[in-house]
């Protein structure tokens, strides 16, 4: 295969899990989290449909881990990259675990349990995917802005993480960070993507 077509694959797949975990996040966790027991017993499809997506993120996130990879063989922090990433990958495999099981319950705290499950092993994998995107900010060439993000996001992804287990009163800040660390991470990876695509045809003669 050539560049070209790793590059555009990866684009395309970011984008991909951009929209599916959109979906998954705001449409069906927010909703299980806000009305658990409504959610389950009334909008069983949506909760399933949110599986699914969170279930295709996966998927690409280990294509765009090998595209990537393909696309930067020869950078010496390729292949720890790519290692990080299909970490994350496996974790968030694990997490959907939790939500397939919320059907087995009845009462709104046993769903509140397996939904706040499912953020913490995401949340764990989350602390892998900030060390990818750190060694992809040095991988990258392509745009020194785009890279800049994406070094921000993934501090941002570990010092979140860090910050669940280690502050007793993380809730009294939770809006601030989730506002540090969507920012750089939307905008690094979105521009990423787009690059990548719209960049495709750099790599047409490798």
């Amino acid at each position: 295969m050539k560049k070209s077509t790793y590059a555009r694959t990866s684009g395309i797949s970011y984008l991909i899990i951009f929209f599916a975990a959109i979906f998954a996040n705001f449409f069906v966790l927010e909703a299980i989290l806000s009305d658990p027991l409504r959610t389950i017993q009334e909008s069983g499809i949506l909760v399933r449909a949110g599986i699914i997506a969170f279930l295709i993120t996966v998927v690409f996130d280990v294509v765009v881990a090998w595209a990537l990879f393909e696309l930067f063989p020869s950078h010496p922090l390729s292949r720890l990259s790519t290692y990080f990433r299909l970490m994350h990958a496996c974790i968030m495999a694990v997490a959907v675990f939790a939500l397939v099981t919320v059907f087995e319950y009845t009462t709104a705290e046993k769903v509140l349990m397996q939904a706040f499950l499912f953020n913490t092993i995401w949340l764990i994998g989350l602390f892998f995917f900030g060390f990818h995107l750190i060694l992809l900010a040095r991988i990258f060439k392509g745009s020194r802005f785009i890279a800049a993000f994406l070094l921000l996001a993934g501090i941002m992804y570990i010092i979140d993480t860090c910050a669940h287990f280690l502050l007793p009163n993380y809730d009294s800040y939770a809006d601030v960070f989730l506002i540090f660390v969507a920012l750089p991470s939307v905008i690094g990876e979105m521009s990423l993507a787009i690059w990548l695509i719209a960049k495709a045809g750099t790599f047409a003669s490798t």
